[in-house]
């Protein structure tokens, strides 16, 4: 079993990179069931109806979400599609699933979407707690647990990291749209990276326009964020997967011009 994991997608260029390289990825890679973090694809801030199409049209299995999740008012529209999952740690109440179990192969494959609390300014749940509680409840469910962490500071996500070491296949990082050079199986056999990257435009300041975010570091004013143009970038991750063990043997990084 192979699962891929796509890095953000940063806005329609964003979307049109993972249209052009998905089909080859998968066929060179063989891979067998595909995540992507949807939540900057309405260029930078949210997804849309349309977004979210798109990103289907390409028989991706599951849409993660982060901070931006309610950039977009449609996404009430379609927040219960069971493709589309936001972070697990919102309060308790909000619409949509911070979880789901999909099947793949004979496999039950559960995917996690968590975000962090360290500088990320949104009211959440403790992520530990409520990823050890989610854990506990499907554990004997499901054959495979990856679990998408949307999260701002490297400790926090390394941290998650050695918390659920043993318990899920993964976990791996999202948000910082900067990849990580630290993947590893830990001592408890799960796969772990730290951030698996972006997937827009190449020259950037992590998908921005880099004359307005110079501007905005230059004279602290507020500037107004643009998709950048021009070449662009696929990150992600590809998690290999003994089919009986149900543990990951390889982790390798995607990173395509």
């Amino acid at each position: 079993m192979k699962i891929l994991a796509v890095g953000d997608l940063i806005g329609s260029a964003g979307i049109r990179k993972l249209k052009s390289e998905l089909p080859k990825i998968r066929e060179q890679e063989k891979i067998d069931f595909v995540i992507v973090n949807g939540e900057n694809s309405a260029e930078g801030m949210g997804i849309t109806e349309k977004n979210f199409k798109d990103i289907l049209e390409e028989k991706v299995d599951v849409i993660t979400m982060g901070n931006h999740t309610w950039g977009k008012k449609e996404i009430f529209q379609f927040i219960n599609h069971p493709k589309l999952i936001r972070p697990a740690n919102y309060p308790k109440g909000v619409v949509g699933k911070g979880y789901n179990i999909y099947s793949c192969k004979n496999k039950k494959i559960a995917v996690i979407n968590l975000i962090g609390r360290v500088d990320i300014n949104v009211l959440s749940e403790n992520p530990f707690l409520l990823a050890k509680e989610i854990v506990q409840k499907i554990q004997n469910q499901v054959d495979i647990i990856i679990i998408d962490f949307h999260a701002e500071a490297t400790a926090e996500k390394i941290a998650l990291g050695y918390f659920l070491d043993g318990k899920v296949t993964a976990v791996y990082g999202t948000h910082t749209h900067v990849q990580t050079a630290d993947e590893t199986i830990l001592e408890g056999g799960t796969a772990y990276i730290t951030d698996i990257g972006m997937t827009g435009p190449k020259k950037s300041v992590i998908g921005m326009e880099v004359a307005a975010s110079i501007k905005r570091f230059e004279t602290t004013l507020p500037e107004r964020y643009k998709i950048a143009t021009g070449e662009c970038i696929l990150n992600g991750v590809i998690f290999d997967i003994d089919d009986n063990t149900n543990q990951v043997k390889e982790i390798k990084r995607v990173n395509l011009s």
